[in-house]
């Protein structure tokens, strides 16, 4: 290990290819830092600027792949690696910076996890539900909510409404929500899109009716990834509208470069996790889901729904996918839209929960991927949830983050 200085932060490195300056006694100067940045180079076509090593694996890697997912016990114990930097390592305090990017000193820092401004895009079904769920959950992660929308009867209705809801005597716990213009947008910590055009209407039951989406949303998209680009937006660039995965994909192609990997984020399988769940309290036999499941991938059909982790059942894994998959067209059976659920589980709780740094279902960026996992947004970056793999379940994994990433090749 090779340590520098780079102002008043600790850097180190496996090679010594860097200019800054060299830490003679790196034990002393370990003894006393709080926090490591671990310098590495890989192909920026292909991985984030910046996330949080989350095990000691992490020094190692040669290129960003679905293999992060994997925890790799073959380097639990490395006698290159000492003690502190373990330490580090446990208490989430090692950021990995990828020195092929420009700029890419901005990234020795911190991000403090204070109340957050949050500016919504779009208050048809899922958006205005959506704010329903951070108006109220957000009293200890948002400093504000700003709304806008092209209809502004619907801001003055919604900045009316979620103003006149409050609990009964602490009366500003709950976030104020106020109308912005567009130009304000990104004026904020954390943008949220929720724009769509061409819902499938009750009646279109599709293989995929989300897949539909795609095409029409992409555009209105386009629209606002080329405007973050322009303003220099540093927060993060949330994606509600269906499929998550696909546009978070096409939010840094159209960025031209401007947006980080790691600013997208997609929120689309929290709600899968959750009707996993519902059907595991309906059914005994996918009871383990509840203390040991997990969900992976996108809000629609390339879904991975594990029965469990420790004793993963290929078959039954399968079979609760399916029912979790379907479970949207459960809804529309009834003659409604299936958009409460996906704007709560998946939007309002996993925004929440991501500006409160604790662990969700959403899609981050993985080897040129958005791949949905169980993460969370840490100090020092995002930490994606690595598992003991089963090989089956590595394989449908595998299926599914070809599948997007096809997809995606062919856009233009």
């Amino acid at each position: 290990m090779i340590y520098y200085k780079f102002k008043n932060k600790f850097l180190f490195s496996l090679n010594d290819e860097y200019d800054y300056e060299k830490i003679t006694e790196p034990q002393q100067a370990l003894d006393s830092c709080q926090e490591l940045y671990f310098l590495i180079k890989l192909n920026k076509e292909n991985s984030k600027r910046a996330f949080v090593i989350n095990h000691v694996s992490d020094l190692f890697i040669k290129e960003e792949n679905l293999e992060l997912l994997k925890l790799n016990i073959d380097i639990a114990a490395n006698d290159d690696v000492s003690e502190k930097i373990l330490k580090l390592i446990q208490n989430r305090k090692i950021k990995a910076v990828n020195t092929e990017y420009e700029n890419y000193e901005e990234c020795f820092c911190s991000e403090n996890l204070n109340k957050k401004k949050v500016h919504l895009l779009a208050l048809g079904d899922v958006g205005s539900t959506l704010l329903m769920g951070l108006k109220l959950l957000g009293g200890n992660s948002i400093s504000s909510i700003g709304i806008f929308d092209r209809s502004e009867d619907k801001i003055k209705r919604y900045e009316y409404e979620m103003n006149q809801t409050s609990l009964p005597f602490e009366l500003d716990e709950l976030p104020l929500v106020h109308g912005i213009k567009r130009e304000e947008l990104f004026d904020c910590d954390m943008f949220v899109f929720c724009a769509s055009k061409g819902v499938p209407p009750v009646g279109a039951e599709g293989i995929d009716v989300r897949m539909v989406q795609f095409e029409e949303n992409a555009k209105l998209l386009k629209e606002y990834a080329i405007m973050a680009g322009e303003e220099n937006f540093k927060g993060i660039f949330a994606v509600v509208s269906d499929p998550v995965d696909l546009l978070c994909k096409t939010a840094l192609i159209e960025s031209c470069g401007k947006l980080l990997p790691e600013q997208i984020k997609g929120y689309g399988l929290g709600v899968m996790n959750a009707r996993a769940a519902y059907y595991a309290k309906k059914e005994e036999k996918f009871a383990s889901y509840l203390t040991e499941g997990r969900a992976f991938g996108p809000h629609g059909n390339d879904l991975v729904i594990a029965n469990s982790i420790e004793n993963y059942d290929d078959e039954l894994s399968k079979e609760l996918t399916k029912l979790t998959v379907e479970a949207n067209l459960q809804v529309r059976k009834t003659g409604f839209k299936p958009y409460i659920a996906p704007a709560l589980s998946s939007g309002a709780i996993s925004i929440i929960y991501t500006l409160e740094g604790k662990f969700h279902y959403s899609s981050n960026y993985v080897g040129g991927v958005f791949m949905g996992t169980k993460n969370r947004n840490t100090p020092m970056g995002i930490e994606i949830e690595k598992i003991h793999m089963p090989e089956k379940l590595y394989k449908r994994l595998e299926n599914t983050y070809r599948t997007l990433d096809e997809f995606m090749k062919n856009y233009k």
